[in-house]
């Protein structure tokens, strides 16, 4: 299988291209790949869907309206339709040659063959939702194509075998639906935010609202289908667990493409309890959320509380102070929730009041903090409500943060525009998942992770005020957070903690910033990357790097630590 993308002997290539001749899609690329007046990026297009549509034989050849250049009307809205950060959609941030969509598998595993044929650098977009852009903007090298997967999108729920397989461009709020749909007592323990691809969400680890009960979306993976550098489509089985391991937590776009992800269903009660109480600092909101710090890592695992962190005005004035929000979910009714919340954390005061039992679908549209009464049908539009500037980073903390503390954060919180903070509770299953299990290590010992964002809509004119807010915000953090490393969410994405160079960053360099996504299980993937894609192919600026030649693994077993 070696060689794989070099299958098409010149013989084979002659047959190919007189069966579709019938085409005249594909005629016209020809012809205009012959006319010395066309630009060397139409004839860049022109090769590539040549190639990919010889390596479609075996199937359907995709039509050429799978592919939007520059030229064409629909390119940009292409390119906006998952992108969620305007950072990257300004027109000094280079674009892509064109944006390939493939209908079906083999179109993918296309993709990655002709362009490791031609040289064409690939960026791979299943969602949109990379905070830095890398699913569909290259800093470091062009040009550059996107094959974006937002049509592969099948979803096969099998409530007999409790799971499901997922096609790599579906969202998670269509997963929540297609199971619900099956069944009021199973789901799956993923992402709050529904306009999430599955595709790339997984493969960082993937958190939400029942995390504290069964871990994360990628601890709950039984299956993938993958295509590998050399084109090939494979499972679990023909992968290896190494390769396995990696693809579940350790970032995106670095080992292939993911095709399919099989994930195992949950349980879940028919009731379950939701509630949003918010507390100002006039009502001492400080000294509540130094005690939510104390307990929330030790409370039952059937309960989910999350703080949502913002400024607000006092009243009707135009005083400005900070809310904290708790969001919580409860895997059981009201009255149940109420007897543990009197028992672990009296000091926020929730009533029955504050308490809604409903379906663990429509909690999902509630936790996604859409308006009361919205349908879970939202769900299928499968896209993000509105998009933003904006620039966020992460932080897991150990060890709860004074009131001293949390005053400074206040202050610094009041001089921005538009921040916001989420504090996201650890504790209970994922203190119990050893941290080399999966590539994501944020395991025992974390009491909780935090999301900072500033977002803005003026135009990129006052990005660089914002960033430095940001950047000051993460630095006067630093006593309270972890450290050595100060560890990071790799799905949250921060080019501020390191950039590889073009297809030259050294393990070295790149430990800067990998060693904070995933600790020690850096040094492991390491090993994994340069096993299974030794040439680099699959990369970006913070793709995992390969060993100098070498240092290299040479047998293709399970590749341990």
């Amino acid at each position: 299988m070696q060689g794989f993308t070099c299958w098409i002997q010149i013989n084979t290539m002659k047959q190919a291209t007189k069966m579709l001749s019938k085409s005249s899609t594909l005629l016209l690329f020809l012809i205009l790949l012959q006319s010395a007046s066309w630009s060397a990026s139409s004839q860049i297009l022109a090769k590539f869907f040549q190639c990919v549509s010889v390596h479609s034989l075996h199937s359907n050849p995709p039509p050429s309206s799978a592919i939007f250049t520059p030229n064409t009307s629909q390119f940009t809205s292409v390119l906006r339709s998952t992108a969620q950060n305007l950072r990257y959609l300004v027109p000094s941030v280079p674009k892509p040659e064109f944006i390939f969509t493939p209908l079906q598998d083999s179109h993918v595993q296309a993709a990655v063959i002709c362009s490791k044929q031609l040289g064409l650098h690939l960026r791979v977009r299943s969602g949109g939702h990379d905070y830095e852009g890398l699913s569909y903007v290259s800093e470091i090298e062009t040009p550059f194509i996107v094959v974006d997967l937002a049509k592969l999108r099948s979803i096969n729920v099998d409530i007999q075998s409790n799971s499901a397989w997922i096609q790599a461009g579906a969202t998670n709020g269509e997963v929540y639906y297609r199971i619900a749909e099956k069944s009021k007592i199973h789901g799956y323990p993923a992402g709050l935010c529904t306009s999430l691809g599955i595709g790339g969400h997984i493969t960082g680890g993937a958190y939400g609202s029942m995390m504290r009960k069964y871990g994360l979306a990628a601890d709950n993976v039984l299956d993938t289908r993958i295509v590998d550098a050399n084109g090939r489509i494979l499972d679990r089985a023909a992968m290896g667990e190494d390769l396995f391991w990696a693809i579940r937590g350790g970032g995106g776009a670095s080992f292939g493409v993911i095709l399919w992800w099989k994930i195992k269903l949950v349980p879940v009660p028919e009731t379950v309890t939701v509630f949003t109480v918010s507390r100002t600092l006039e009502q001492g909101a400080t000294k509540i959320l130094y005690r939510w710090q104390q307990i929330v890592d030790k409370l039952d695992d059937d309960l989910f509380i999350r703080v949502i962190i913002q400024p607000t005005r006092v009243g009707n004035t135009t005083k400005r102070t900070v809310s904290t929000a708790y969001n919580a979910l409860f895997l059981g009714d009201a009255n149940r929730l109420l007897q543990v919340m009197q028992r672990s954390f009296p000091e926020l005061g929730l009533t029955s009041k504050d308490c809604i039992e409903t379906s663990w679908i429509k909690s999902i549209v509630y936790i996604g903090g859409l308006p009361s009464g919205t349908p879970p049908e939202v769900l299928l539009q499968g896209k993000s409500l509105g998009q933003n500037f904006f620039k966020a980073k992460s932080d897991f903390v150990k060890v709860p943060i004074p009131e001293s503390g949390l005053e400074g954060l206040w202050t610094r919180f009041l001089e921005e525009d538009g921040p916001l903070s989420i504090w996201t509770p650890y504790g209970g299953m994922m203190s119990r998942i050893s941290e080399t299990d999966t590539p994501f290590p944020h395991r025992k010992g974390t009491i909780f992770m935090i999301q900072y964002l500033t977002g803005w809509s003026d135009g990129e004119q006052n990005t660089a005020k914002h960033l430095d807010w940001i950047r000051k915000l993460y630095n006067y953090m630093a006593p309270y957070v972890s450290n050595f490393p100060r560890e990071a969410y790799v799905n949250y994405r921060d080019l501020d903690l390191g950039m590889n160079k073009k297809n030259s960053t050294s393990v070295t360099e790149a430990s800067f910033w990998g060693i904070k996504y995933f600790k020690n299980n850096f040094y492991r993937l390491v090993k994994v990357k340069s096993r299974v894609d030794p040439d680099n192919f699959f990369r970006h600026e913070q793709s995992i790097p390969t060993l100098p030649i070498g240092k290299r693994p040479i047998k293709s077993g399970y590749v341990k630590d």
